[in-house]
């Protein structure tokens, strides 16, 4: 059934909604300040233990500079070290470290970037070396966080800046669901806009879903503003889609939608 899976995004080592778009992709400069909706005066651990109480699973921590910050990569360790099994983590992951955040305590590591060349080609031998190295697809989650591009909705890297040559079809999910059992699908366009879901993507992400195997997962961010799009949800996808909300959140500062809510609606399902 959908269930409220959580987030935690961390940047330049705090706990931050930032709007998606406005990221910029350059690992040299770190210090640069997207668009930011909220910075949390408290550590990542304080949201590390509210999402642990209240069993929030597949909760997502994004570092959003994790490849060059070291304050983000000592918050994210911190996070999966607090409660070891329980999160996942995304940011910078490769086949060359994947096994290391595994380590530290995630329960999967999401990757995005890393199977893509620098032109946005699809790498499947990078695909093959995190499934190995991760060991297996329990273990993995692809991040296929993407922009409506000509009527298709286009995979994007680089913190979205960049188009790939990845399109999201049935097809793609059917291969790549041989190597994860789980996706992350952020809407790039709207995230941190709190201006409501991607309709159109959750509805094809609820038809695909439908055709993969009954223990793949698909989790939905970007938009979200009402707790009512749960139900949304839920209707567009037969209860297999799962949503996140960010900036929306009142943890986060926003006004829209109460966590109690959403661990409310958890509990009912």
């Amino acid at each position: 059934m959908t269930k409220f899976t959580g987030c935690i995004d961390i940047h330049q080592g705090k706990v931050k909604q930032i709007i998606g778009s406005t990221l910029a992709d350059d690992d040299k400069t770190s210090e640069k300040n997207p668009n930011t909706n909220f910075v949390s005066s408290h550590p990542s651990t304080y949201f590390a233990d509210l999402y642990f109480e209240n069993k929030v699973q597949s909760t997502h921590i994004i570092l959003l500079d994790g490849r060059v910050n070291e304050e983000t990569i000592k918050a994210g360790t911190q996070v999966l070290q607090r409660h070891p099994g329980f999160f996942q983590v995304g940011g910078g992951i490769s086949s060359n470290n994947c096994k290391e955040w595994l380590d530290r305590g995630a329960s999967k590591v999401i990757v995005t970037s890393s199977v893509f060349n620098s032109d946005g080609e699809f790498l499947w031998d990078e695909l093959n070396r995190l499934f190995t190295n991760c060991g297996g697809r329990g273990k993995l989650v692809l991040d296929l966080s993407c922009k409506k591009h000509n009527n298709e909705w286009i995979v994007c890297m680089n913190k979205w800046t960049k188009l790939t040559n990845l399109k999201l079809t049935n097809d793609i999910f059917q291969q790549l669901s041989e190597y994860c059992d789980e996706f992350l699908i952020h809407a790039a366009d709207v995230e941190g806009l709190c201006k409501g879901i991607e309709y159109e993507l959750v509805k094809k992400l609820g038809e695909w879903v439908q055709t993969l195997k009954s223990d793949v997962k698909i989790v939905y961010a970007g938009g979200a503003k009402s707790v009512d799009d749960l139900q949304t949800v839920k209707d567009l996808s037969n209860g297999r889609v799962d949503l996140t909300f960010g900036s929306s959140l009142d943890i986060f500062g926003g006004s829209l939608v109460k966590f109690d809510d959403c661990i409310k609606w958890n509990n009912k399902q």
